[in-house]
């Protein structure tokens, strides 16, 4: 592409991204590829489709792996994957991003500057660092270049209480307590001078009563919830962040919009988990059911 084609492509583009004129947004997911297909850019798609919106998607990681184990993982070329989201977004008006599993220092950064390039509109950023069978999905040295360089892009954030105690550098909260405090320290890694969110997830709380935080740097909401009796939680975080991506462009106009899009983004996630119990996938720790409320049985 000439220079003056990508500056009109940037240009059409990026005009174009933060609003939602046609009435099914585009949403893409950056992230790692899950052969099994509970996590990662595959659970994505799934709950896109599953939410009205158009799904798109990057590859920056794969992975082997099933529902017991990751038994390898492969970063491709920065340079490849640099063409992947700039080939997309000189096309594809994008509504939503969301950010999942990056693997490593080089792919975060890279993805960063790109999103900075395309001026990327409400960016989900799931701090993706442990599979749910307890494998490392992220290099310790991309945990710094995460909080510096790709902080600055995200709209939202959706850590749980391990990865927010290793982006603080602390224990993991683990009383709604310490949640409170955590959320606004996580807060203040994000650009304060614009409207930007944390979302605590308070999964790894003891006991059934469970809690999430959302907090903007002002008002601090609870959002509670039960446990579900079911080791099918593969992906559950992966799947939350890109619903709410889903949601998002589509709430836009409501009242409490990331509010609104983050209620109904947990209340779906519920019921797909409630549900995972109708699939049989693998001996481990099972997938979500994403399209429980469209399969009938």
């Amino acid at each position: 592409m000439s220079s003056s084609a990508s500056s009109a492509a940037t240009g059409s583009a990026s005009s174009r991204s933060s609003g939602t004129s046609s009435r099914i947004p585009n949403v893409v997911t950056i992230a790692g590829v899950d052969p099994s297909g509970g996590a990662g850019v595959f659970a994505d798609l799934k709950t896109f489709s599953a939410l009205g919106a158009y799904g798109c998607g990057v590859v920056a990681a794969l992975t082997a792996q099933n529902t017991q184990a990751v038994t390898g993982v492969h970063v491709p070329p920065t340079d490849f994957l640099r063409l992947q989201i700039d080939t997309l977004f000189a096309d594809v008006a994008i509504h939503a991003t969301k950010i999942g599993m990056l693997g490593s220092a080089e792919v975060t950064t890279t993805v960063a500057e790109r999103l900075a390039h395309w001026q990327a509109a409400r960016v989900v950023l799931d701090p993706v660092m442990v599979a749910k069978s307890g494998d490392s999905l992220l290099a310790k040295s991309a945990i710094s270049a995460m909080r510096e360089a790709l902080f600055p892009q995200a709209f939202l954030i959706t850590p749980n209480l391990p990865e927010a105690g290793v982006l603080l550098e602390q224990r993991a909260p683990d009383t709604v307590k310490e949640m409170y405090r955590a959320a606004e320290r996580l807060r203040e890694l994000l650009p304060l001078s614009s409207e930007r969110w944390v979302l605590l997830k308070g999964g790894h709380l003891p006991g059934n009563d469970l809690v999430d935080l959302l907090f903007d740097g002002d008002r601090m909401v609870e959002l509670p919830a039960q446990r579900i009796d079911t080791k099918n939680t593969h992906g559950t975080g992966c799947t939350l962040s890109s619903a709410i991506a889903a949601l998002l462009p589509q709430a836009e106009g409501q009242f409490r919009p990331v509010e609104t899009a983050v209620r109904h983004a947990r209340q779906w996630l519920l019921g797909a988990i409630a549900h995972s119990g109708e699939l049989a996938v693998g001996s481990g720790h099972g997938p979500v059911h994403h399209f429980h409320a469209l399969w009938k049985r």
